[in-house]
């Protein structure tokens, strides 16, 4: 039987850059640890069983919930980062307890409606503290889930924690990492969730926009790192039907870009000559990266998504509604609180009465905000 000092041990055989359970800073209340699970296998148990882990199954990815149920939402989104980020983390020998339990957790702090969600609260909120969904994700763990009897929260280790508020992609920019030592960069198993993120983001919105009708394959014939790969697909299957033939094109970039993340980081680890996880904070730039070709390669393919599937007309309507639900329902709770569901309304006495508008909204799945905001705006609509 595997105890969990000989899981501990197992870790012995990971590469000595890579961050040990042992090695954990601890957690914030004191408890004991259990017996077969190591403390990043238990941080990944608390994440999954957590109320805002169930509610990214009908939070927006790009696609509203009601658009179709075809379409990723945060949760498959989350649960693909979480594959390609584990994938990386074997290759390396790094902590794969570890980068799944920050890949799970990453994205906890998102609101209803994807970003325009969380730009519209961070509009409302600017004199009020600011609103970001790392800061958010961190109060959700932190305080927000009610779990246990001894502590707030799901009492997370100090690494998952910091993976969480430090989370960064040219999405999604941390905006405050205060209460965290390090200023550098972060460890190597967060730098893998960062890096995984990017690449489930741009290939995974690809295969969304093709399906919806968004985007055109022919208008990424334009686009060397989709046609180059369309046409090996072809010369290796000219019969392929056109939907398995999109299938395998994007599996392809994504297996392309992880090989490449592999190759390069195994060289920037050489490099800067990495030997233990403290190495990592003391580099600027981040160790685990795409080389600067596949950067080149994946710059138009990015400007091509962020024109025409971003910014495409019925997206920014999408987010425009969004904005508008956000901040009506904002304002509706905060006229009269006693609008509010009681386990809400009792926070007001101990908190800010902003943030708890604020916590409440961004907890809220789309479908939970739509049926609100029907409630208060729809003449018929039963409350």
């Amino acid at each position: 039987m595997l105890k969990r000092k000989d899981l501990e041990k197992r870790e012995d055989l990971l590469a000595p850059y890579a961050q040990k359970s042992k090695h954990t800073k601890g957690r914030c209340y004191k408890e004991d640890e259990h017996s077969y699970r190591s403390c990043y296998q238990r941080d990944k148990d608390r994440i999954i069983y957590s109320t805002a882990f169930r509610r990214l199954e009908y939070k927006t990815q790009v696609f509203v919930n009601h658009e179709g149920d075809y379409y990723r939402t945060r949760l498959t989104h989350t649960l693909e980062v979480s594959q390609i980020a584990g994938a990386i983390a074997r290759a390396l020998k790094l902590n794969e307890d570890l980068v799944e339990a920050i890949s799970l957790a990453h994205d906890l702090g998102h609101t209803p409606f994807g970003h325009s969600g969380e730009d519209a609260l961070h509009e409302i909120m600017r004199e009020h503290g600011g609103f970001d969904h790392n800061t958010q994700g961190l109060r959700v763990v932190d305080y927000l889930e009610e779990r246990y009897p001894d502590f707030p929260g799901l009492n997370l280790t100090y690494e998952v924690r910091e993976g969480i508020i430090k989370h960064s992609t040219p999405f999604d920019r941390p905006r405050a990492a205060i209460r965290f030592e390090s200023k550098g960069s972060p460890i190597l198993e967060i730098q893998v969730v960062d890096i995984a993120d990017e690449i489930a983001y741009d290939n995974h919105d690809l295969d969304d926009g093709i399906t919806s009708g968004l985007i055109k394959e022919d208008d990424l014939k334009a686009i060397k790192l989709w046609s180059e790969k369309e046409r090996q697909i072809k010369r290796e299957y000219p019969r392929i039907k056109g939907e398995i033939r999109k299938y395998q094109i994007i599996r392809s970039l994504i297996n392309d870009q992880v090989t490449d993340v592999l190759n390069q980081t195994e060289a920037n680890i050489k490099r800067f000559k990495i030997q233990k996880p403290q190495d990592a904070e003391k580099i600027p730039e981040r160790v685990v990266t795409v080389s600067r070709a596949m950067q080149a390669l994946k710059k138009p393919m990015r400007e091509f998504l962020t024109n025409n599937l971003y910014q495409h007309y019925r997206v920014v309507r999408m987010s425009s509604k969004a904005c508008r639900f956000i901040t009506s329902l904002f304002k509706i709770y905060l006229d009269k609180s006693e609008q509010l569901p009681p386990t809400t309304q009792s926070r007001l006495k101990k908190a800010d009465k902003y943030r708890v508008i604020c916590d409440y909204i961004a907890g809220m799945t789309d479908r939970y905000a739509l049926d609100e905001y029907k409630k208060f705006f729809e003449p018929y609509e039963r409350v």
